[in-house]
Formats: structure tokens, sequence, C-alpha cells
């Protein structure tokens, strides 16, 4: 079949061609208008589309990022006692010449007139300018040994040599230097004083020379706060003073001797470690009243709730920890001191103390006659059998002092008590008096009873000032490396040696301004 060839045909068509079309505008504009509600739709539809997924919250659908802490920890530096920096330079003031006094036809007048030729109670001011409440304070007032100080304005300890030269006159200015001087001397390098070793810093004073008198070795802590407190009586501190390196040497010593989880000052060995923890605490205690290092403040906090947990509950102290129920005046006394130093430092304390032990003084008094016991009504001082048994206890009223002074510092109207009065005349009929062999000697009864007869003022004081400023002042050591210190004769001397004399005498001859006196001058 043969294939027809269509190539030349010829086809006509009447429709247009695409670019033969002609379109204008309104034809398209009508074609865009007639597809717009569906473009409207389109739109809608995307943009709630959209609108649902910013919505949706992805950042649950993702895993979190794993955070990295790098921490590093760096070893806490360790805690040292720093001298704060010094103070500046005090205006040097010209020191009076004293002679050396010739104590054996020195004779003592009966009123301890001063060089103004009026007895020492009018010398030593306005009474109105003295404290009547020694605790309140912390400028004026203040903690044994702190405060205003003896004779108010004329008093203090940084003022006090005055007081010292009325009350006491220049025998008993120099006297006191040269105990302190023995102090200074026999000081260990560590800043301790050595209870049983202290020989072994001998021949400052005189070359070749050595002393005797050792105690026990287990008292070095009691013995350097005892030296500690004489220095801070003194007026010296860690900032200023002639023995400021004698204190922080003691402070520091202290403070390496301190358990940092009990706070006790050294070791918790035998019944006496309770008397050696007490009388540091009360030097730190008023170490901190003068520098305010936080250092102190740490260590002497420590020390007070030691004590706090020590008192028997609704009651006083002993030697034991934790309490047993037992008490006794002379722990007890330690610790109403300690307590009230360091409540006028600012430190916190149990209020509670003193009402326990107010109330267990109130229980050893006897009423009749004022006398104070030991740890029963009226019962007499601490003797160790076969020690010190020897020494007599009916000729000194040792725990009626402590009573006395423990109620002043605990804020007693003590001018109201009838026992205090009556305990101040048992003091009186008991005055201090030298006994070369030692046997009635006591500077433990002298020492609370000079501070309680000076609180008390008036013609028993004098009395008593009299007394004990012969038996201290004939007493003292005045040659070679003894110069200045005093033997250890007496009930406790074989327990705290030469250096516990020598310190508590000290203390005894700063009597006139260690403390703010309550009451006044009467």
């Amino acid at each position: 079949m043969s294939q027809e060839d269509f190539s030349n045909v010829h086809i006509e068509s009447s429709i247009p061609k695409s670019w033969e079309v002609e379109r204008t505008f309104n034809d398209v504009l009508y074609e865009w208008m007639a597809s717009a509600p569906w473009l409207a739709i389109s739109a809608a539809v995307h943009g709630v589309i959209i609108l649902i997924m910013i919505m949706i919250p992805w950042e649950y659908f993702n895993p979190p990022k794993s955070k990295i802490i790098q921490a590093s920890v760096e070893q806490a530096p360790e805690d040292a006692f720093e001298d704060p920096p010094p103070p500046e330079e005090p205006e040097e003031i010209e020191k009076e010449k004293t002679e050396e006094p010739v104590l054996k036809d020195a004779e003592i007048s009966d009123h301890n007139e001063t060089d103004d030729d009026q007895p020492t109670e009018e010398s030593l001011g306005d009474p109105d300018q003295l404290s009547d409440s020694p605790f309140e304070g912390k400028g004026d007032n203040g903690v044994i040994g702190i405060g205003g100080g003896a004779g108010g304005k004329y008093g203090g300890r940084r003022g006090g040599h005055r007081n010292l030269k009325a009350g006491g006159g220049s025998g008993t200015e120099v006297a006191l230097k040269d105990g302190l001087e023995w102090l200074k001397w026999h000081q260990s390098d560590d800043g301790s004083w050595d209870c049983d070793g202290f020989m072994a810093n001998c021949g400052h004073i005189q070359a070749g020379s050595t002393c005797d008198g050792p105690g026990e070795a287990t008292h070095d802590v009691g013995m350097t706060g005892l030296c500690l407190l004489a220095f801070l009586g003194e007026g010296s501190t860690t900032r200023d003073g002639d023995y400021k390196e004698q204190v922080s040497k003691a402070i520091k010593w202290l403070k390496d001797q301190q358990d940092q989880d009990t706070g006790i000052f050294g070791e918790k060995t035998g019944h006496s470690w309770m008397y050696d923890h007490t009388i540091a605490t009360l030097a730190m205690c008023e170490a901190y009243y003068f520098s305010k290092s936080p250092l102190i403040k740490r260590s002497a906090q420590d020390a007070i709730n030691l004590i706090t947990q020590a008192r028997n509950p609704y009651g006083a102290w002993r030697y034991n920890y934790p309490p047993t129920g037992e008490s006794d005046t002379s722990v007890s006394g330690w610790c109403v001191f300690a307590m009230a130093s360091a409540k006028d430092g600012g430190l916190t304390i149990d209020p509670e103390g003193f009402a326990g032990a107010a109330q267990f003084i109130e229980e050893m008094t006897d009423p009749a006659t004022g006398r104070t016991g030991y740890d029963s009504i009226g019962s007499a001082s601490s003797r160790v059998p076969g020690l010190n048994d020897q020494y007599p206890t009916d000729k000194g009223e040792a725990m009626t002092a402590v009573a006395i002074l423990s109620r002043v510092f605990m804020g007693q109207d003590v001018a109201k008590l009838p026992a205090v009065d009556k305990g101040a005349e048992l003091l009186k009929s008991h005055l201090p008096e030298w006994d070369p062999a030692g046997l009635y000697n006591d500077i433990y009864y002298w020492y609370y009873g000079t501070y309680a007869m000076f609180q008390l003022g008036g013609p028993r004081w004098d009395a008593w000032n009299k007394a004990a400023k012969k038996a201290l002042l004939d007493s003292q050591r005045k040659e070679g490396d003894l110069k200045g210190s005093w033997d250890p004769k007496d009930a406790w001397g074989h327990a705290g040696g030469r250096v516990y004399m020598t310190s508590l005498a000290v203390l005894c001859l700063e009597v006139y301004f260690r403390y703010a006196r309550v009451l006044g001058g009467r």
C-alpha cells in the first residue's frame, strides 16, 4: 500500500495564534480577581501553620546541653597571731625620779597619806567619777583589771601610777617595777613561764646568778596566764607599753596550747587543770578587750564556752568536765571573774552562770559570821593531806574574800548585804603578815583580800592596805637574779613556785589602778 504524502497539504484555520491574541489590562485583572479567594485561603492556611510551629516548645524535643562545672579547692591559710600595727609614738613624758626606799626604818602611815597630805580615799578623787556598775560599760568601767580604774579620771591602767604612788607610796612603785622586771626576764623564748624550769632564763638581772623555787610542770598554762594578767594590769598591751613584747608572746603561746575541739588550754590532767584553764581564759579575755583581734576573740570565746559547759546545772563549778554535781568556792570564783571579763569584752556568755554562782555562794556563807566555806557552809580552805596540810587554815579567810569579790563582779549591791559586812570584819581580823618560815603565808588569800577590801574601802581598807604593803615590800627579794621576786613560802608554793608567788604579789601591788572601784571613795 502506497504511503500518502500530506506535506503539500495546506490547512487554513480561523483560530488566531498565541502571539496573535490581544489581551488587555482588564482581561488580566479579571483573571487575577477570579483566583483571589484561593490565594487568600492559601495565605491564611500557611499563616496558621507558621503560628503553630512557632508555638511548639521545640526545646523539649532536643536533649539538654550538659553543663561542665569546674571547681578547685584551695587550702585555707593557717591562723597566725599577728601583732597589730604599731601605734603612733606617744609623747614622751619625763618620769619623776624615785629614790630607793630604806624599808627597815620606813614609817607607814595609818591613813596612807599622799603627796598632798590627804588620806588616800580623798586623794583618789570625786566618788561621783567612779563606777557604780563595773560591768555595764566597755570604756569607763570594766572587768577584773579593765576599765576606768580606781580614782575615775585619775586612775585606769594607763594613768594608774599616780594612784599607785598615792595609795602605796614610792616604795610600792619601785617594788612593782622590780616585780615586773623579774617576770619579764624569766619568760621563756616561746612566750611561756616555765613553772619548774624558769631557772634556765636566769642571769639577765645579774650575770652568773640563779634562782630557786620551782613549781610543778603541769601548771605552765596557769602561771603564764597569771603573768600575762600582771603585764596587762600594768597597762601594756599587744600594741604598746613597756612590756608589749611579753604580752604578745604570752598570748601566742597560750593560743598554741588550746585544743581546737574543746577549747581547753593545756592538758586535762589531774583536778587542777580547771584552775589553769580558767586563769588562762581570764587573761585571754582581758587581752581581747584591749586588742579586738579576731584571732584572740575566737580563742577567748572557745575557752568561755568550755567554762559554760563545765558548770553544774543550777549550780557552780569544780574540777570536772563534764560536770558531776560538785562545786567549790575557789574554782567558782575564777570562773565568775573570767565570765565577767568576757561579758565586758562583748563575748557570748551564759547569764545563768552568774545566777548559779550567786546561789552557791549564798549557800556556802554562814549568815551569823559572814564566813564563806570552800565546799560546805563555813568550811575551811582546801588542803591536800600529806602535802600541805601542815599549813593552818585558821590564819586566813580566803574563801570569804573570794565570795565578796565575786559578789562585786556579779553586780550585787554589797553595801547592803550584812554577810559582806561581817565577812569584811573577818578579813580585817586576819590581816597579811609575812612569816619568814612560810607557815602562815597565803598569797592566794592576800590577793583576793586586797581586791575585796579595796572595793569596800573605808577604815578596813586602810588597815588592810597598811598590813599588805608591809608584808609584800619587806619580803620581796632585793639581791642577785632573785631581785623583784618572792620566795614560794606558802600553802601552794610547792605547786606554783616562785612564778606563782611573784605574779600574784605583783597583781596585789596593782590594786590601786587595776579595778574600777564600785562603791567609790568613802
